[in-house]
C-alpha cells in the first residue's frame, strides 16, 4: 500500500492596507511635487500587495501553482525579499526577487498557461524563503484587462 502525500495548499491573500499605503506614498510624492528615492519601487496603478502566511516553515516541497483566471488576461507575481515593518520602510527594486511568474489566459480558452520553468524555480525559491519568514510579500501586476477580484492563487507544497 502507497504512503498518502500530505500536501499544504497555502492562498496568496490581498493586503488592502499595505496597498493603501503604498498608494499613499505615491500620491505624497506627486503632491510634493518630489522624486521617489534612488532604486525606489513606487506601486503602479495595476499592481497590489498580496501575502502569503506560511502555516508550516520545514519540511516543505514545492508540487504546483493552483492560478484561476476568472476571464482573459494576465497577471505577473513578483516575489519580494522585504521583510515589512509598520514604519512601511519603502520597497527597493533591489528586493525583487527572480524570476517572476507569468499566468495568462487568451480569449475562449478554458486553461490557463503559464512560464513553466519560472514559475517552478520560482515555488522552488518559496521553500527556501519559508524556513527564514513566516510571511511572504508579492506584487501582483494585473494586466489585459484583469482585476485582482478575477484571480484565485495559492501554491501547493508536499509535506
Amino acid at each position: 500500500m502507497a504512503s498518502e502525500v500530505a500536501e499544504l495548499e497555502l492562498h496568496l491573500v490581498q493586503d488592502v492596507e499595505l496597498t493603501r499605503c503604498m498608494r499613499l506614498r505615491v500620491e505624497s510624492l506627486q503632491q510634493r511635487n518630489e522624486k521617489p528615492q534612488d532604486g525606489e519601487k513606487l506601486l503602479q496603478a495595476n499592481e497590489f500587495v498580496y501575502r502569503l502566511d506560511f502555516s508550516r516553515q520545514h519540511g516543505l516541497r514545492f508540487l504546483r501553482w493552483n492560478v484561476v483566471l476568472e476571464k482573459p488576461g494576465k497577471v505577473t507575481i513578483i516575489g519580494t525579499s522585504q521583510h515589512w515593518t509598520p514604519d512601511l520602510t519603502n520597497l527597493m527594486r533591489r528586493q525583487l526577487l527572480e524570476p517572476v511568474a507569468v499566468f495568462w489566459k487568451k480569449a475562449g480558452a478554458q486553461e490557463v498557461d503559464w512560464n513553466e520553468a519560472d514559475a517552478l524555480e520560482f515555488g522552488e525559491r518559496l521553500v527556501e524563503l519559508a524556513r527564514i519568514r513566516k510571511v511572504m510579500y508579492f506584487l501582483l501586476a494585473y494586466t489585459d484587462g484583469l482585476e485582482p477580484a478575477q484571480l484565485k492563487c495559492s501554491v501547493v507544497f508536499k509535506v
